[in-house]
């Protein structure tokens, strides 16, 4: 038994490694991130706004190995204010014709900056007034409704772009937006069910799914998701159907 919980934590490790490893190099975009953790200078910011910036048309995920898709959204997002790393959680998630409410948090645990700034196409931002752009790092546990059908926990780590301009007022950064490969609000975890324990990899984010299969996303521009998986959810993806789903308010 000694010998299974050693190669169980292991195992752990190595998963958080590699999600930290994509939240400091792929997440990035190609730009550098300053070491020091500035967690300390960046608690009388509220970075509630940054999570529910984005059309749920546009935020995708997964669930299981097979990638069968999850839709999520998070309806509010409040400050602790208590704790200024904390924020109180309420939202919604679909699996299929499942729809389950559910409530949690997401903990900051560090504030890092870049190195330099980037402004986006022919450097449209340059003259923004940006003060300071970077990456939040944290993790989140959001609990489902026991007693609604096919509940469970999300659990895992989340990485977010913000920046703040000159007027000390924080935003959403989606200057790369045009980016190939731009995602936002990447989460990477686990859902748990409540009756079995049993775990699936549950990953979800803006424009794009973080950490998905090799094969999943064969979009340049945009999410565009190969044949191989289309049966599992997929089939209204892609930009002919963007306002269509823009419409669908599944969590109302």
């Amino acid at each position: 038994m000694k010998y299974l919980t050693v190669l169980f934590l292991l195992s752990l490790g190595t998963v958080h490694a590699q999600i930290a490893d994509y939240f400091t190099t792929e997440f990035l975009l190609g730009g550098k991130l300053n070491s020091e953790n500035l967690i300390a200078d960046y608690k009388g910011y509220d970075f509630s706004r940054i999570w529910t910036k984005t059309e749920n048309s546009n935020v995708y995920g997964v669930i299981g190995e097979d990638h069968q898709r999850l839709r999520l959204k998070l309806i509010t997002v409040e400050k602790n204010p208590f704790d200024s790393t904390e924020y109180i959680i309420y939202g919604k998630s679909m699996v299929k014709n499942t729809i389950c409410d559910f409530t949690g948090v997401i903990r900051i645990n560090e504030v890092r900056t870049f190195n330099e700034f980037h402004f986006g196409v022919d450097n449209e931002y340059e003259q923004a007034g940006i003060k300071s752009q970077g990456i939040l790092i944290g993790a989140y546990e959001f609990r489902e409704n026991r007693d609604q059908v096919h509940s469970g926990v999300f659990k895992g780590e989340l990485s977010a772009r913000w920046y703040l301009n000159k007027d000390d007022q924080m935003f959403y950064d989606d200057i790369q937006l045009a980016t190939d490969g731009y995602v936002n609000n990447a989460f990477i975890g686990v859902w748990r069910s409540y009756s079995s324990n049993n775990e699936k990899l549950c990953n979800w984010g803006d424009y794009r799914v973080p950490m998905a299969n090799e094969g999943f996303d064969i979009g340049a521009a945009e999410l565009s998701v190969s044949d191989k998986y289309r049966d599992k959810g997929w089939e209204d993806t892609g930009s002919e159907n963007t306002l269509l789903n823009m419409r669908v308010k599944w969590w109302e």
